[in-house]
């Protein structure tokens, strides 16, 4: 069995660049940054960054160039699949991107977060608007009396 399946939550490097194909299919290009910390041998705190190249396609890709914007924080899965072509010198080139089944964005600036998670296998419907109230979850301060649970 073989698996190939990206998950990747960071914040975009760039405004999503938005195109379309000559088969008017809709393709949203951005890059997501992720960092890494840790200490080395000798305590020093140290951190790398990493640069992921994605790639969503049609109703997402829409709503990813609609709503998303460049330091914004989303959530990515999908796919790893690697290109290749000849520059103009007749140079091999290669890119690897992760092309996006799915896609969270994550909190705007200013703290209030988007309810929205788009999905490239089903359509959008009322359900999928984003939810500007800031979408969090408001919990009951009352103790639970666990004899109130009815299973």
């Amino acid at each position: 069995m073989y698996l190939n399946k990206a998950i990747i939550i960071g914040n975009l490097t760039r405004d999503p660049e938005l195109k379309s194909l000559p088969t008017g299919v809709r393709v949203a290009t951005f890059s997501l940054a992720t960092n890494r910390v840790w200490k080395d041998k000798n305590g020093a705190k140290q951190e790398s960054v990493d640069y992921h190249n994605i790639v969503v396609f049609a109703k997402t890709a829409e709503l990813v160039g609609q709503y998303l914007k460049k330091g914004q924080s989303a959530l990515v899965e999908g796919r790893m699949q690697t290109r290749s072509w000849d520059d103009a010198q007749g140079v091999k080139k290669y890119r690897t991107e992760v092309v996006a089944d799915r896609i969270q964005f994550g909190p705007k600036s200013g703290g209030t977060g988007v309810g929205y998670s788009p999905s490239a296998s089903a359509p959008a419907g009322p359900h999928d608007a984003p939810q500007e109230d800031g979408g969090s979850i408001e919990y009951p301060t009352d103790e639970i009396n666990p004899e109130d649970i009815p299973f």
